[in-house]
């Protein structure tokens, strides 16, 4: 009998289970691995494969695979050279359509880069029954009429319900001039950065009444009243009567998709008041009884916007993603009655923007009132401080994953770690702003007295609010005797109680790990150092798997930067990071015209990139700081350097260009599979033959990345 046992494997189960497993694995390698292990589990793999992303150059025809005829979402967006028309340089592009189609019959999702008409006019006819369509385009729009691209869409796929033109450069007229008869689209993403100034009322109108069976709708809109054609009350009130079946809904500002960091100064009231009114916004909700999911980020005050937060509670049952900006009043507790948003307590993903007049009551009220969410957001909130946000965390120490806390004047990183301990065990992915000032004043939180704002709570009437909460002074003894006197706070309403003990160790007050997060998200200036982010707090993180850096700032405003490099081999302590996210696209500088005392921007990427070789990273995107003179993010020789001392990168994206002889540093790598150079800023340089961008550069290289022999 054991020796039956042992030889039982994996491979006797049916094929209907087998099959079942391994449609249940997404990891690409992962099942490119079992795809190895023998004929029935490659015919298994192949036939269970619904997706696949193709690159390399559409000119290597003899590469396309064959053997996937499950596939329903292709995506050839990124092929090489990347952002050229598809079909720019053969005259067989009929032929090449043709192949397409016989190696990926089932095709019912496509994603395409389209800098011309040619490729979507070609292609998408073969898939006749194509549904779901996302658009690609950083280079400039062709001299076509209003609409004319997306109307032949329209008329020759009638059967389209998703379009995505997130990240399609157009005009915001194209849209509705091409929606000239009712769709079935169920799904719409027009939240494009592109936009200089976003969708106008009349626009949005138009555009709903077009699809009255939208389900998702993202749009960029404008909602500055200093504007012909301003985002308002009679605008926001057509949408849910045009789209009544709306699950989720993204409305927000150009300015808000920038992606910026604002002056921590700020303080949060604009000049311009939006005209939004408190009934607009409750005629408004009241028409979302399906919403789940909604984004409202303004770029002009909305003020006392409470009462109407509140009708979210009643009107938007199924409502569990908010996000605000540029709203005030959202949360002020009259002693401990809850109001405004915290009495959404189903929310499970909260992010707040420039709420100018929230301070540590309100953000306790937020914890107290909304105590299922997961993830929480706070930006450019002047007024909230560290003894706030760490109550919160109490709060939420059960349920929360994810935050992000940026542009807060008073939570510099290592206020906003300290900040975060109740729930540092908890933690999978953080956003922090790497400001390193001192402050004098900082307590020493292992055991602060939050009475200064907790007491408060002890005023108000127990049966105002299911979470209300009331404080208790008690008396315990330790193990020799000893009596400890400590705050505890209970919270109770009919499904939930808990309790909070301010000074125990079970927070995580004393716990140094971060043993759950995945991945990190910074923010630091130009010329600031990462030394100091592991002396901050964030010194175990023992399953950090990835980090995005973003570093913004002019580099002309300074002489030369710190003598020290930047500090990437700080994080060689990390022992699981694998990927990484290098943002300096927002730094911006001199490329070859530094005048005298001036540093250009390869010694900036020097600075940037010194020690990124002993990271044992895989994949690797990196953005180079930015001539905004000539509009050119170019790689420098001392980058290209230096990013080929990373021997472990499998995948290497730079978003910008390089001269070719560049590219060739990027053939020592000895496992490096995929590389991309990406023009992915609007407006992507048009002349595309210089020697960074064309075409045949880029094209020697690929074909000598591939002659490798690589060892996996």
């Amino acid at each position: 009998m054991a020796g039956w046992l042992s030889e039982t494997t994996l491979n006797d189960l049916p094929d209907v289970i087998l099959s079942n497993i391994i449609a249940a694995i997404s990891d690409v390698r992962t099942r490119n691995a079992a795809a190895l292990v023998c004929q029935k589990w490659r015919c298994l793999e192949r036939f269970t494969r619904t997706s696949i992303t193709l690159r390399g150059n559409i000119r290597d025809l003899f590469l396309l695979p064959s053997c996937f005829e499950s596939i329903t979402h292709l995506d050839l967006s990124l092929l090489s050279p990347w952002g050229h028309p598809i079909f720019s340089s053969f005259d067989s592009a009929t032929l090449i359509a043709q192949l397409l189609y016989q190696a990926f019959p089932s095709v019912t999702s496509l994603i395409i880069y389209a800098r011309d008409p040619s490729g979507i006019h070609l292609l998408a006819p073969k898939w006749p029954h194509l549904k779901e369509i996302k658009l690609v385009r950083w280079h400039q729009r062709p001299q076509l009429g209003s609409g004319e691209e997306l109307l032949a869409l329209f008329e020759n796929h009638k059967s389209l319900i998703k379009l995505d033109l997130s990240n399609f450069y157009c005009w915001t007229d194209d849209v509705p001039a091409a929606l000239t008869e009712p769709t079935i689209l169920t799904c719409l993403n027009l939240m494009n950065p592109s936009f200089s100034e976003g969708f106008k009322s009349d626009e949005i109108m138009a555009i709903t009444k077009s699809c009255p069976n939208l389900g998702e709708f993202r749009v960029a809109c404008m909602f500055d009243p200093r504007y012909i054609g301003f985002v308002g009350d009679e605008c926001l009130a057509s949408i849910p009567v045009n789209c009544p079946r709306l699950s989720v809904l993204h409305l927000a500002d150009t300015t808000a998709l920038a992606n910026s960091r604002a002056d921590p100064e700020f303080d949060g009231f604009t000049a311009e008041d939006s005209k939004i009114s408190v009934g607009g916004l409750i005629e408004f909700f009241s028409g979302l009884s399906l919403i789940e999911e909604l984004v409202l980020d303004v770029s002009n005050n909305v003020r006392d916007s409470g009462p109407a937060l509140e009708i979210l509670k009643v009107k938007c049952t199924k409502l569990r993603s908010l996000k605000l900006g540029q709203f005030h009043g959202i949360s002020v507790p009259v002693e401990s009655k809850l109001d405004g948003v915290a009495l959404c307590e189903k929310l499970e993903s909260l992010s707040i923007r420039n709420v100018g007049d929230l301070d540590d009551m309100g953000l306790i009220a937020i914890g107290r009132g909304c105590w299922k969410l997961k993830r929480f957001e706070v930006q450019g909130c002047k007024r909230i401080t560290m003894k706030g946000m760490r109550t919160l965390a109490s709060l939420l120490k059960r349920t929360l994953v994810d935050v992000k806390i940026s542009c807060c004047k008073n939570l510099n990183a290592s206020m906003s770690l300290k900040a975060l301990e109740p729930v540092k065990d908890k933690i999978q992915k953080l956003h922090i702003d790497c400001v390193w000032r001192t402050v004098d004043e900082m307590e020493d939180l292992d055991g602060v007295n939050l009475d200064f704002d907790l007491n408060k709570l002890d005023q108000g009437d127990e049966s105002s609010s299911p979470s209300d909460a009331s404080m208790n002074n008690f008396e315990d003894t330790d193990d020799n005797g000893m009596c400890n006197k400590r705050k505890r706070c209970r919270y109770s309403d009919d499904s939930n109680c808990f309790d909070i003990d301010l000074n125990s160790s079970s927070n995580g007050f004393h716990n140094n790990s971060w043993k759950k997060l995945q991945c990190l998200s910074l923010w630091i200036s130009v010329g600031e150092l990462l030394n100091p982010l592991v002396d901050a707090g964030l010194e175990d993180c023992p399953n950090l798997e990835e980090i995005h850096i973003k570093v913004e700032g002019d580099c002309r405003e300074w002489s030369k930067h710190a003598q020290s490099p930047f500090g990437l081999s700080t994080l060689m302590q990390f022992p699981r990071l694998a990927k990484m996210h290098l943002d300096c696209g927002d730094t911006i500088g001199y490329a070859h015209t530094a005048p005298s005392g001036q540093m250009d921007l390869s010694q900036w990427e020097r600075f940037y990139l010194l020690g990124i070789g002993g990271l044992n990273l895989s994949e690797l995107d990196y953005w180079p700081p930015q001539d905004r003179d000539v509009n050119q993010r170019s790689l420098s020789l001392p980058a290209a350097g230096l990013l080929q001392q990373c021997p472990s990168l499998r995948k290497l994206f730079i978003h910008g260009t390089a001269h070719e002889h560049f590219l060739n540093f990027f053939l020592k790598i000895p496992y490096l599979r995929d590389f991309q150079l990406r023009e992915d800023y609007y407006p992507a340089p048009e002349n595309d033959m210089s020697t960074e961008m064309r075409a045949d550069s880029l094209s020697r290289f690929e074909a000598a990345l591939n002659r490798r022999q690589i060892i996996d």
